[in-house]
C-alpha cells in the first residue's frame, strides 16, 4: 500500500495524512467511504452466525426505550426463537469476529492494513430494530463504524467523566453529554479514537460494521510476557541451587535471609539477559490466535505456486523473528525478506516461493499441514 497516495476510504486522504491528523486523537466522519457498499453479510447471514457456539455473540434489549435504565444483556449462541421480532424496536445483535468466518469480511478488514497488523483486531457486526443501539459508552481502543444498511444516527463527545450507571448489564456513561450529531447512511464510516464517548440509535433497520483495534494495557502485556519468560525460564537460566554455606545461625528464624533475595535476583536477571527474549514473547503473543480460533489440518504442499495465508492465521515479524500463531522461528537473509512479504502481503507468488531455501520451504510446507498456509492455485 502507497500510503502516501489519497485513499477514498478515508475521504480522500492519505494514510499517512490520516494518522497524523487523526489516529488516537481526533474523530472523523468520511462520506462514502466505500460508494455503493453492499454488505458481504447479511441478516440472515448474521443470524446464522450467531446460532453457532464457536462465534462469539450477545443480545442486547432495551425493554422500554423511554427507560434508560431498563437493559437486557445475554451472551449467545442464539436459536433463531430466542431471537426478538424484527418489528420490534430497541433491540441489537452483536457478533464478533466475522472476518475469521467469512472471506469477504477479512478482505474488507485487510483495507485498514496502513495501521500494523499487531494492532488490528476484528470487524463487528451489529444488527439492530429501530431504536436499538448499546447506550452512550467509550471504548478503549480505536474503532472505524461502517453503517452496512439503513441509518444510525450517532452522537459523540470529548468525554471527561466517565463515570457509569451502576447496577447495569452493561457499561453506560452515567452523564454523556454529547458535542456533535448527525446520521450515517449506507457506506460511510465514522473513525472514533479510544475513549471517546459515543452513542448510536438506529434509525429503522440498521446493520454496521465496526473495525476494532487491540489495546492491550500495561498490566496485561506485564502478565503476558513475564508468563512467556517464565516457560523458558528453566532452560534461560539454568539449575544451579541455592547454597549458603557461610549462613550463620538465627535468633530469628522467621526472617528470610538477603543472600536468598540476592538469589533470586540474579535469577531474573538471567532469564533477562538474552536481548531477544523480550522481542520474542512480545511476538509470540501479538499472533496468538483468538481463544476460539481452531485450525483444521490441511495437506503438505508442493511448493510450486502461489502461498496464501488463511484468513484465521496472525502473522507478525521483527528484524529478527517471524511469528506466526503464537509461534516463533529465527530468520535471516533472503528467507527473512521473503517471509516478511508473505506476511505483509497475506501471500507469496510463485516466483518468490522457489526463491526460498530448502529449510524455509520445509518450514511452510509444515505450516500448510497445519492449516495455517494453503497453495493458491
Amino acid at each position: 500500500m502507497n500510503v502516501n497516495a489519497p485513499l477514498e476510504l478515508l475521504g480522500g486522504l492519505s494514510p499517512s495524512t490520516f494518522m497524523q491528523r487523526h489516529w488516537q486523537k481526533k474523530p472523523l466522519v468520511i462520506r462514502q467511504a466505500i460508494p455503493g457498499f453492499q454488505p458481504p453479510v447479511g441478516r440472515a447471514d448474521l443470524l446464522d452466525l450467531a446460532a453457532q457456539s464457536e462465534v462469539q455473540s450477545r443480545l442486547i434489549v432495551q425493554a422500554d426505550p423511554v427507560a434508560a435504565r431498563d437493559w437486557k444483556f445475554r451472551h449467545g449462541p442464539f436459536q433463531r426463537r430466542a431471537i426478538p421480532p424484527f418489528k420490534q424496536s430497541g433491540w441489537t445483535l452483536l457478533v464478533q469476529g466475522v472476518d475469521l468466518h467469512d472471506e469477504r469480511v477479512h478482505a474488507l478488514m485487510n483495507q485498514f492494513r496502513f495501521v500494523p497488523d499487531a494492532r488490528l483486531d476484528d470487524v463487528m457486526i451489529s444488527y439492530a430494530s429501530d431504536g436499538g443501539g448499546v447506550g452512550p459508552h467509550f471504548d478503549s481502543y480505536d474503532v472505524f463504524l461502517l453503517q452496512a444498511v439503513g441509518q444510525r444516527r450517532w452522537r459523540i463527545g470529548r468525554q471527561k467523566d466517565l463515570s457509569l450507571q451502576p447496577d447495569m448489564p452493561l457499561k453506560i456513561l452515567a452523564n454523556f453529554e454529547p458535542e456533535q450529531e448527525f446520521v450515517l447512511n449506507p457506506g460511510d464510516m465514522l473513525y472514533l479514537p479510544p475513549r471517546y464517548a459515543h452513542d448510536g440509535i438506529a434509525q429503522g433497520e440498521c446493520m454496521t460494521y465496526s473495525i476494532g483495534f487491540r489495546s492491550p494495557s500495561a498490566g496485561e502485556l506485564a502478565r503476558e510476557i513475564l508468563q512467556g519468560l517464565s516457560e523458558d525460564a528453566a532452560d534461560e537460566v539454568g539449575d544451579a541451587l541455592y547454597r549458603d554455606p557461610k549462613q550463620p545461625a538465627v535468633e530469628h528464624c522467621g526472617e528470610i535471609p538477603e543472600g536468598l533475595y540476592d538469589f533470586a535476583r540474579e535469577a531474573l536477571e538471567e532469564a533477562l539477559r538474552d536481548p531477544l527474549a523480550l522481542r520474542r514473547v512480545l511476538g509470540e503473543y501479538l499472533s496468538e490466535p483468538k481463544a476460539d480460533v481452531w485450525f483444521e489440518g490441511g495437506n503438505p504442499a508442493a511448493l510450486n505456486g502461489r502461498l496464501a495465508l488463511d484468513r484465521r492465521t496472525r502473522m507478525v515479524y521483527d528484524r529478527h523473528h517471524v511469528f506466526i500463531n503464537g509461534e516463533s522461528f529465527l530468520a535471516a537473509g533472503r528467507d527473512a525478506q521473503l517471509i516478511h512479504l508473505l506476511a505483509d502481503q497475506r501471500y507469496l507468488g510463485a516466483s518468490d516461493v522457489k526463491r526460498l531455501s530448502s529449510a524455509a520451504r520445509t518450514l511452510l510446507s509444515d505450516w500448510c499441514e497445519a492449516g495455517w498456509l494453503y497453495a493458491d492455485h
